[in-house]
């Protein structure tokens, strides 16, 4: 399963309907954090194919997403399961801490 890129049009069938959990990594191209972070998030959406849906919301191209979510900083990581954020994660984490935050909500 490959990364889902999220557009204003797409967020509510692909996250909010969704019958997987869905972990949206909410980024920027100018974010060093965020570029360090892709390929574990990249990883992990192999790893988890079929248990939980990883997607990508670029804060510069959507800005209303980021805004309807608070997003205040990049990275940041929400985890919404039956349509509605349960987790946030914040910041840049190593793949163990993420595989850890994606397991406490399978």
């Amino acid at each position: 399963m490959s990364l889902v890129h999220l557009s204003e049009k797409t967020f509510n069938e692909e996250v909010i309907k969704s019958n997987l959990p869905v972990l949206v990594d909410f980024w920027a191209q100018w974010c060093g954090p965020c570029k360090r972070i892709a390929p574990i998030i990249d990883e992990l959406s192999q790893e988890y194919a079929g248990k939980i849906k990883i997607a990508k919301v670029n804060v510069d191209e959507e800005p209303n997403i980021a805004s309807r979510y608070g997003i205040m900083s990049i990275p940041t990581l929400i985890i919404f399961k039956a349509g509605k954020a349960v987790d946030q994660i914040i910041g840049l984490l190593s793949k163990a801490q993420l595989k850890s935050k994606i397991n406490e909500n399978l």
